[in-house]
Parts: structure tokens; C-alpha cells; sequence
């Protein structure tokens, strides 16, 4: 079972608005290194092209966040979390993102069911890791190393430590998720520098994660939203009660 620490501590103030994205709205605090990061119910998909609202995803997201969060911090991975704050905010650090996105896939599925011509569901032979520029205005392309390295996004030392915290990650979820009964798909992890280190920032979710029912493959993700399926609400809905039992 995962403790969600509710305990606020020494209190914060929330400042202006830094940033809105898709899903998230950060808030500057009156510490410079520490940021709050509210969770929205908003939900968008295929580069915002279908947009639309998840009742109570904000709240979910955050409490599935946070524990796996401070899962992760127990296993050695350093994360910008720092507290949950309340039903939709996080206390976390406040990070220079990196702009390389990591795709972890363990299931063919999505993007590389799409272009490589591989059947949904097929197990990967290992772990897959992935590159995309973050830029939505090129709609977060496949890059490689060389381009990381040609567009000065970060360099050779910090992309050995994301590319060694990803596949850790992925082995440290997988094995938590397979335990309460769901199959890690894939999913996309954020990183920025805080202080001269690499730390693993944004959120953990169904947003961000595919996550399959082992037994009947039943997903339990946002792909229910970008297809259609329905009963979005009640698949984050037991995401959460499964990471929490």
C-alpha cells in the first residue's frame, strides 16, 4: 500500500500563474525554488485537435502522482515532488525542463503500433526508449541523440542520466503495476535540471501512462478519451484504488 503524505508543513504562498498547459497550471511561490503545480480536469488529444473534460481527473492525477512519486523517490529516483498540497496541487521544485520527452514502451501500442507496423498488444522483446522534441508547433518529432546533441538540448552526461532513470523507471513501475493487477503499455517521462541535477518532473498518470487490465486487457488510460470507449472516469478511477490498495 502507497501513503499519499497529506501533511502540509511549513506553508507556501501561491504567487502568479507561471504557466498553463494542456493538463497542469503552475504557480509561481514566494520560495524561487519551489513552484505549485494544479492539476486540471481538462483532456485533450491528437495535438489538442479533440479537447474535452474528465470529471475529476485533476483530483485523481494527483493523488496517483504523488504516491508513485514518493514510490519512486524511496527506489533512488530523484523527482521535483515535494508535497501534496491538496486535491489538485502538488508542491514540487521548480525545474528547468529539459526538452526531450522519453517514451518508455514495454507493449506495442499507439505511435509504434503506427509507424513500425507491429499489432497492438504484442509484447516488445525489451524495453523500447524513445526521444521526442517537446514543440508543439512540430508536434513533439522523433529525434535521436545526435539531434539532442545538434539542437544543444542537453548534454551527453545528463542524457546518459535520463535515458539510466528512464529504464529504471520502467522497471520500477512495471513490476509495482503488475502487482496490482495492470500491464504498463508505455509511458512519457518529463526531466529538468534543479541545481545542477537531473530530476524526473511533470506527473504519472493515466494521462501518461497505457495501463491494461492483465486480464482482460481492458485499458485503463486516457485512450479511453481519444477513442471513445467511455467510462473514462471509472478506468482512473481504478487506477487509483488499485495503487492505494
Amino acid at each position: 500500500m502507497i501513503e499519499t503524505d497529506n501533511r502540509i508543513g511549513d506553508k507556501v504562498k501561491k504567487g502568479k500563474k507561471i504557466y498553463e498547459g494542456k493538463a497542469k497550471i503552475l504557480y509561481e511561490t514566494d520560495n524561487p525554488d519551489l513552484v505549485i503545480q494544479e492539476f486540471k480536469d481538462d483532456a485533450t488529444a491528437f495535438d489538442a485537435t479533440k479537447r474535452g473534460t474528465i470529471k475529476q481527473k485533476g483530483v485523481i492525477n494527483n493523488e496517483i502522482s504523488s504516491a508513485l512519486f514518493q514510490m519512486l523517490e524511496l527506489k533512488g529516483i530523484p523527482t521535483h515532488f515535494v508535497k501534496k498540497l491538496s486535491d489538485r496541487e502538488m508542491l514540487a521544485k521548480r525545474l528547468d525542463i529539459v526538452l526531450v520527452e522519453v517514451t518508455m514502451r514495454n507493449i506495442a501500442a499507439g505511435g509504434l503500433s503506427k509507424s513500425l507496423g507491429i499489432e497492438e498488444g504484442t509484447v516488445l522483446k525489451t524495453p523500447v526508449l524513445e526521444y521526442h522534441y517537446k514543440s508543439d508547433p512540430l508536434h513533439d518529432p522523433l529525434i535521436n541523440d545526435y539531434h539532442i546533441e545538434m539542437l544543444g538540448l542537453a548534454t551527453a552526461k545528463e542524457m546518459k542520466k535520463i535515458k539510466d532513470y528512464s529504464f529504471s523507471v520502467n522497471e520500477i513501475l512495471r513490476d509495482f503495476f503488475g502487482k496490482v493487477g495492470l500491464k504498463l503499455v508505455d509511458f512519457k517521462l518529463e526531466f529538468g535540471r534543479f541545481k545542477g541535477k537531473i530530476l524526473l518532473g511533470d506527473e504519472i498518470s493515466p494521462d501518461t501512462c497505457r495501463l491494461w487490465d492483465k486480464k482482460t486487457n481492458e485499458k485503463l488510460d486516457k485512450d479511453r478519451f481519444r477513442r471513445d470507449l467511455g467510462r473514462i472516469e471509472e478506468a482512473y478511477q481504478e487506477v487509483l484504488k488499485r495503487i492505494k490498495s
